[in-house]
């Protein structure tokens, strides 16, 4: 049996994230395999992996915030906003002059903050049970509702002119959920020049960096971020002794026991460093909200 830890995997391009999952069960020899949060196939970068047990963690995991770095080409515009769709609209060479670096900084502050967002047609939301991609290859029209999401850093690096376009490299910080695409897509139409996504690299996902992610070839080999090292970075840590590690397994509450945690809830983690499961408050209890599976006994 495979290891219950989270994986921190580079994805290339060109790979879908099932694709990703797929090759760390053959890998690893087992199908209890997922992952906190999707990347289109074009984009690189972090993609997070929950192993056996640890597949439990993975609900914790999938709303923190996301760093991505990026490249918006102004100008062109196409019908998934992105490089991997078909060219809808180009701009005219006096359009495009009239993009100046003060409209770009403007245009970008703007999308800067809490803002409301109409994801991509070409998106894996679901409508009516269906994905919106496999709906809009089908011809069929896609009405998307706007949602809410904050984007804390929308940062200009570097404008360059390429190929009868204007080129921006970006990074932005955001909520779970935001999608760069559509960054890009409103930045363009602000501009009154269309945009799309050329390039896409999650480097980020809350206190996760790609930098320590191993390529997928390399997943056998890969040891893992034991899971308790990892719901105690993301919730916060609750040591609790065997007698009410015992408790919170068997379902029962740590009696007033709340004012030892800060946030709602948090990682409760046993003398010998294993992960009971994650608790949250309940009045003055603390009650567990997951428990991890028991590890297994040791023969005497």
């Amino acid at each position: 049996m495979a290891d219950s830890v989270i994986l921190l995997v580079d994805k290339p391009g060109g790979m879908t994230s099932h694709d990703v999952v797929a090759r760390a069960r053959r890998a690893l020899g087992t199908r209890k395999i997922g992952h906190a949060g999707t990347l289109d196939p074009m984009a690189t970068g972090l993609l997070v992996l929950g192993v056996e047990g640890s597949t439990r963690l993975l609900t914790y995991l999938v709303g923190l915030d996301k760093t991505y770095e990026a490249t918006i080409r102004l100008g062109v515009s196409t019908d998934s906003d992105d490089a991997d769709g078909v060219e809808t609209a180009r701009a005219d060479a006096a359009a495009r002059a009239a993009v100046t670096p003060e409209r770009i900084a403007a245009g970008v502050a703007a999308l800067t903050g809490p803002i409301s967002q109409v994801p991509s047609t070409v998106s894996a939301i679901k409508v009516g049970g269906r994905r919106a991609y496999d709906l809009a290859r089908e011809g069929v029209a896609v009405e998307l509702k706007a949602r809410s999401v904050t984007v804390s850093r929308f940062e200009v690096l570097r404008i360059a002119e390429r190929d009868g376009a204007i080129d921006l490299d970006v990074v932005v910080d955001c909520t779970s959920g935001t999608y760069i695409r559509a960054l890009a897509r409103d930045l363009g139409a602000a501009l009154g020049v269309g945009g799309h996504l050329t390039a896409l690299r999650r480097t980020h996902v809350g206190p996760f960096t790609v930098a320590g992610a191993a390529s997928p070839d390399k997943l056998g080999a890969q040891p893992g971020l034991d899971p308790a090292v990892v719901a105690a970075a993301v919730l916060g840590r609750l040591d609790v002794t065997a007698d009410e590690a015992r408790d919170l397994r068997h379902g029962k509450r740590l009696t007033g026991a709340a004012a030892r945690i800060r946030e709602s809830t948090a990682a409760a983690v046993d003398p010998s460093g294993v992960l009971v499961g994650i608790v949250e408050r309940r009045g003055d209890d603390l009650k567990s909200a997951m428990n991890m599976p028991q590890p297994p006994r040791e023969a005497p």
